[in-house]
């Protein structure tokens, strides 16, 4: 017999003997990602302030995984560079399912628009994961009710006579309020001021407060001043109109050929082990089916648009390559 046929037959010997042993250890490897997890509390970072459409949604999202993973799941708002600081925190963060991210559809923006700016992205997307998407909400036109605007025509022909004279507020340059905004401008012939604010609540009370002239935001963040009659919605940027502002047109049946949405998705840094992450996927999963947390998006007046992680991903990819092609449109922006 052949020294190499001999080896070979060695081998096969000691795969037999061994694999039992290696079983073991493999299992006893990952007692604390796939056996005990979650043994201690979960933080969730929201890279916006509180009060904006990520907070709003992170507060429910926070109850409900911790109700089904049994461990307490702590909201920690870390806002800064239109979400950027927070992402990227999560993005470098040990991946073992104790850090995650509550993140706006401005992930898909951040690394292309650091690119544009000729810096180093602050987070790439390929270290971040997606768990779940929750919701999928288009933004709205909001002017304040005092406005002399009482159309979305008369709001683009005031904008068209008068070229950047109205300003509008975002939650950061290239963030969810901004792009779908400059979209917009693009697609109506218009000019306006941008004005950058650290997250959603923070335009928006600038916007009550007479700074600002008009804001693009989640419906979640407006339709309660609309409903106190302080604040007026003229157009949404959805595909049909929003069930909690059913009376406001859609972009495109005023003539404008833009769309997008706002939506929220859970992520987790990429290395994150798989017994892990089909725990998190579970749990939110699991959530679609809890009364209270179905009725928390009733109160939000934002519909769940819940995906798991494979049709999530698919959807994600998609919508980056889409972003990518606005921001790079928008150009570079101090």
């Amino acid at each position: 017999m052949s020294f190499c046929r001999q080896f070979v037959l060695r081998l096969r010997r000691m795969r037999v003997w061994w694999s039992p042993l290696l079983m073991v250890a493999a299992a006893a490897s990952l007692p604390l990602a796939a056996q005990d997890f979650p043994s201690r509390p979960i933080t969730l970072i929201v890279p916006f302030p509180p009060g904006g459409v990520a907070d709003n949604v992170a507060r429910p999202v926070a109850q409900a995984l911790g109700k089904q993973l049994g461990q307490s799941v702590v909201i920690e708002n870390k806002q800064g560079a239109g979400g950027g600081i927070g992402m990227a925190y999560v993005a470098k963060a040990k991946p073992d399912g104790y850090t995650l991210l509550l993140a706006l559809s401005s992930i898909s923006v951040i690394p292309e628009a650091d690119r544009v700016l000729g810096r180093a992205p602050m987070f790439q997307l390929d270290q971040l994961l997606p768990v779940a998407r929750f919701t999928a909400d288009p933004v709205v036109l909001a002017v304040r009710a005092d406005s002399p605007w009482k159309s979305f025509a008369e709001f683009v022909a005031y904008a068209k006579a008068n070229p950047k004279k109205l300003n509008y507020g975002s939650s950061g340059n290239y963030g969810t309020m901004h792009v779908p905004m400059e979209m917009l401008t693009a697609s109506a012939g218009i000019s306006m001021t941008h004005v950058p604010f650290t997250g959603a609540a923070p335009a928006v009370t600038a916007l009550l407060g007479g700074t600002l002239d008009a804001v693009a935001s989640g419906p979640s963040t407006v339709v309660q001043h609309v409903k106190a009659g302080k604040l007026r919605v003229l157009a949404n940027w959805g595909g049909e109109r929003h069930p909690a502002l059913p009376e406001v047109p859609t972009l495109r049946e005023l003539g404008a050929a833009v769309e997008y949405a706002q939506w929220s998705g859970l992520f987790a840094p990429a290395g994150t082990p798989e017994p892990v992450l089909a725990a998190l996927r579970k749990a939110a999963r699991d959530a679609q089916d809890d009364p209270a947390f179905r009725q928390a998006f009733v109160t939000l007046q934002t519909p769940l648009a819940y995906l798991d992680a494979p049709a999530f991903r698919q959807y994600w990819d998609a919508d980056a390559r889409k972003m990518a092609e606005v921001v790079q449109r928008i150009g570079k922006v101090e």
